[in-house]
């Protein structure tokens, strides 16, 4: 998953840098827009990937932001 795929499945679910970081447990906002900034060096873990795709296929945990 790039940088913006990244960055654009956030846009998608409707949620800020905070709330997207949170639900990734990312809870430095820095290291989150590390993370959608398209010359980030490192990929996401598989972990990351796993998650945001549930988030993209519909699973809310019980903590989704209202």
């Amino acid at each position: 998953m790039t940088p913006t795929e990244i960055k654009q499945a956030r846009l998608d679910l409707g949620l800020t840098v905070s709330q997207f970081g949170k639900l990734l447990d990312i809870n430095d906002e820095r290291t989150m827009r590390r993370h959608m900034a398209p010359q980030a060096n490192k990929p996401p873990s598989p972990r990351m990937v796993r998650l945001i795709r549930a988030y993209m296929a519909g699973y809310r945990p019980d903590d989704w932001p209202q």
